[in-house]
């Protein structure tokens, strides 16, 4: 009889194989959302009738996101026993530039390159942007065809889903993830192996599973850039945490904004079904699950998870009080568990390698990596993978090249809309739960928003509590009452309106918030007013006291000046 695991094995070996000896030469192109809006699927085309047209030995292959997206479109050259050529800001009219000097005569561009790899176990290690990365989710980003189950395999793909169904029990899963310290990537950090426990341990008839694909913070783009360009990773994590807490059943919920990531996912979910690895009796085992992915409207506060599973089940995504926690009572009553993208795709690294490999990288309690999705002011925009621990200092001015010509840096704005503001004083900051919370902001998804001298405070702050006030759902007092009126506040001091004894409502306004409100949305609302009042307060005093805005950005406030 034959054995589904020994020929999963057998055929991941030979694609492996496949994938050492690799074609004479390989092109590929970066065709995430980054890369599409910058025209890479003409790009991709004219690479494709170029090559036909050249009657080329070469593979084209579309990939999703490297990361680098200031430099999109991206264009790779890679020739058997040559070091891999990447080109930046390519344009279809540069592609015959390319084939012409690059592939049939051998001379790069050197204008147009960004860099080039010579050592493959460490890609892009020559450029800034990468040489202090981490790659542990992305480490098959930019590389795979996120749409072909045999390149997500022949890199390693499903081997730890292989090793837990081979002998490992769900227990040993759940204490290695524990042992891990593996934390939710989400924003509220807590003990991933813990939630498994709880879920494992939970009494229900039907247990389920959620990915929270609900990426709503503004500048944030890390989790549809991992659906984009490795969406395997996040199933395979999914499949390993169904085994380790017996849930049989699972839902994706993906913001529908996002219908690159939702194809790809969609398309990843079915090969892997035919593959034999999602559904029933998976690899010939007695373990089942099923999986399904449900689109979110977009409402920010669907990021919180009892919102979420009501939106699930066809209500309108608000918050309910806890206990019960979702383990006890989640999605239509029965046990469950939530993590977000990033978490599940460190389950399969965590597998493969160990704990103790996992928590060899990190900092204090923060073990592993963290992406970021990096923007505003600085000068290389795009998506980063750190070690826990890093400054602040180091991802802006080392990783991302610092701010753009002619802009000094300002502050920092981490965490999203509920994140906090830091000051050039705290760049020494270590990237960890415990550091950032320190400083009155938070980890958050992974959202950070650098900003220039040219930004005002006062205004960046109001700008933040607009979109919390529009996103709340309005359920508790606190939130619906405590984000308005500060808004209001604020608009005030930004229209010439403010008052010195505002500074001391506004602190007061967003510590009952956070004492009061129901959820993280309404808790964590208030931050980037009390950073940026703890941190700037000069500002908003010369809002109040003189009138003026020292960045020049309120409007009222320059005309009464000019008119003074």
């Amino acid at each position: 009889m034959a054995n589904p695991i020994a020929e999963f094995l057998e055929k991941q070996a030979e694609l492996a194989r496949l994938r050492r000896e690799g074609p004479d030469l390989q092109i590929t192109v970066g065709m995430g959302t980054c890369g599409s809006a910058s025209g890479a699927g003409e790009v991709f085309r004219v690479v494709n009738d170029l090559v036909k047209e050249h009657d080329l030995r070469a593979a084209v292959k579309a990939v999703g996101c490297i990361g680098y997206c200031e430099q999109e479109v991206l264009v790779d050259i890679k020739r058997r026993g040559e070091p891999r050529y990447h080109y930046g800001r390519i344009t279809p009219g540069k592609i015959g530039r390319i084939i012409e000097e690059h592939i049939l005569r051998g001379r790069p561009i050197p204008e147009w390159l960004v860099g080039q790899t010579v050592d493959e176990e460490r890609p892009f290690a020559d450029l800034p942007l990468y040489r202090k990365q981490r790659r542990i989710v992305l480490e098959r980003c930019g590389f795979i065809n996120p749409e072909k189950i045999d390149d997500y395999v022949a890199w390693g793909g499903y081997s730890a889903l292989v090793s837990v169904l081979s002998g490992l029990s769900p227990e040993d899963v759940t204490g290695l993830i524990t042992k891990a310290g593996l934390r939710g990537r989400g924003g509220a950090g807590f003990s991933t192996g813990l939630k498994w426990k709880f879920l494992a341990e939970a009494r229900g008839e039907r247990k389920f599973l959620i990915c929270n694909a609900d990426e709503g913070d503004p500048g944030a783009f890390m989790d549809r850039s991992i659906l984009e360009g490795d969406p395997h990773a996040v199933i395979e994590g999914m499949l390993i945490g169904a085994f380790a807490t017996g849930a049989q059943e699972g839902y994706f919920y993906v913001r529908a904004e996002y219908p690159l990531a939702i194809k790809r996912l969609k398309l990843a979910m079915a090969q892997a079904k035919k593959w034999g690895l999602l559904g029933s009796r998976i690899l010939g085992t007695g373990f089942s699950f099923r999986l399904q992915v449900r689109e979110g409207a977009g409402a920010f506060v669907c990021g919180e998870e009892t919102a979420l599973m009501a939106s699930i089940e066809g209500r309108r995504g608000m918050p309910r009080p806890r206990p019960p926690y979702p383990a006890e009572a989640g999605l239509w009553g029965y046990p469950t568990n939530i993590n977000n993208v990033e978490t599940w795709a460190n389950v399969p690294y965590i597998i493969r390698h160990g704990a103790e490999a996992y928590t060899q990288v990190g900092h204090g309690k923060s073990y592993g990596t963290k992406v970021f999705a990096l923007s505003g002011k600085v000068a290389n925009t795009g998506l980063v993978e750190v070690p826990m621990g890093m400054t602040l200092r180091e991802l802006i001015f080392e990783l991302a090249g610092g701010l753009q010509e002619g802009s000094r840096f300002k502050a920092v704005q981490i965490g999203g809309p509920s994140g906090g503001c830091l000051p050039d004083s705290l760049l020494d900051t270590p990237i960890d739960y415990d550091a950032l919370a320190g400083s009155g902001a938070i980890m958050g998804s992974g959202g950070m928003v650098v900003v220039d001298e040219k930004a005002c405070m006062v205004d960046f702050a109001r700008y933040f509590m607009a979109f919390n006030r529009n996103e709340s759902c309005g359920k508790c007092t606190p939130c619906r009452e405590g984000t308005q009126r500060m808004l209001e506040i604020l608009t005030g001091i930004t229209q010439g309106r403010g008052r010195l004894e505002d500074l001391q409502r506004l602190k007061n306004l967003g510590e009952a918030m956070r004492e009061a409100s129901l959820c993280g949305l309404g808790q964590t609302a208030p931050n980037p007013v009390l950073t940026t009042l703890r941190y700037f307060e000069d500002e908003y005093r010369a809002h109040v006291e003189r009138r003026q805005c020292p960045a020049g950005v309120c409007q009222i406030l320059i005309r009464e000046a000019i008119r003074a």
